[in-house]
């Protein structure tokens, strides 16, 4: 890794995300050469929306929005908050059956009172796009010979190192993260390729020790400003995954101004792991669309 100065180690997500959506672009329309356009067979993509989050919604229309200018069909399901659960499980029964189907995500959160991880389970893992179905996690811990279909965030991870040519033989990587099976599943896939891993949460009163030791630090927390540039080694990668809403501003976990004058590479936010996080959704979603055609 090289870093040239700091006017050029930020690594723009949109425009890593353009391309590996230019490339699902090719990739459809090279299946569907010579058919007319009403005669194409696209991937579909089935997202159910329970509840009323301005920001789930937000985040549903854009994938939408995106998913049509790839060439993918969506399917939105939108529920109510106070939807009996039993329908919701009755939809996605529905959905792992129906052939024209590709893959199927939940928009999380959800509102409280709903069974997550018994709805996640209830997915068919052929179709689980997200990757977070117990089996499929199963094979992710089991095996470091990991298939084209991983989980989105983790994929979007590992292609940002990819685009700086970072080398994770032998480097001290750091994940604070909420989620137990997000820090443990990011772990793994960066322990396959050769990084030592402590994983962290955010309230931990050694944490500064533990980030600033660290050649790739990730946070996953959704807390503004968690990371100051204090925090952070000298030419440290810095990958922000978190998220904070402020009326229509967002904000990530790293002090992003601050930061980025000593960061060897950095991620912002927005702009960041976001977009690369639903191009590499839609690249699952072609995945299983293949995988449908071949059964």
């Amino acid at each position: 890794m090289t870093k040239k100065n700091n006017l050029k180690n930020i690594i723009d997500g949109k425009l890593l995300a353009d391309k590996i959506k230019d490339d699902i672009v090719k990739e459809i329309v090279g299946i569907n050469y010579g058919l007319a356009e009403a005669a194409w067979n696209r991937p579909n993509l089935a997202i159910i929306l329970i509840g009323d989050r301005e920001d789930s919604k937000l985040y549903v229309e854009m994938k939408e929005r995106e998913a049509r200018r790839v060439g993918i069909d969506t399917n939105i399901y939108r529920c109510e908050a106070d939807t009996p659960e039993e329908e919701i499980f009755s939809m996605i029964d529905f959905l792992n059956k129906d052939k024209t189907i590709d893959a199927i995500l939940i928009q999380l959160p959800l509102p409280g009172g709903f069974d997550t991880d018994g709805l996640i389970l209830a997915i068919d893992p052929a179709k689980d796009v997200d990757r977070f179905h117990p089996d499929n996690l199963k094979i992710l811990f089991s095996t470091c010979s990991h298939d084209q279909v991983m989980p989105p965030v983790l994929a979007s991870v590992l292609e940002m190192l990819k685009s700086i040519r970072y080398d994770l033989v032998g480097k001290q990587a750091c994940v604070i993260a909420n989620s137990d099976i997000f820090g443990l599943s990011l772990a793994k896939v960066l322990e396959c390729r050769g990084a030592k891993t402590i994983i962290t949460k955010a309230d931990d009163n050694r944490l500064n020790n533990k980030t600033g030791k660290a050649d790739i630090l990730i946070s996953a927390v959704g807390k503004k400003n968690l990371i100051t540039a204090d925090m952070v080694k000298p030419d440290a990668v810095v990958i922000d995954i978190g998220i904070t809403k402020e009326g229509k501003k967002i904000s990530g976990d790293v002090d992003f101004d601050n930061v980025k004058k000593n960061a060897g590479y950095i991620t912002p936010v927005p702009g960041g792991v976001g977009p690369m996080t639903i191009a590499m959704l839609f690249k699952n979603t072609l995945e299983l669309y293949k995988r449908r055609k071949k059964s």
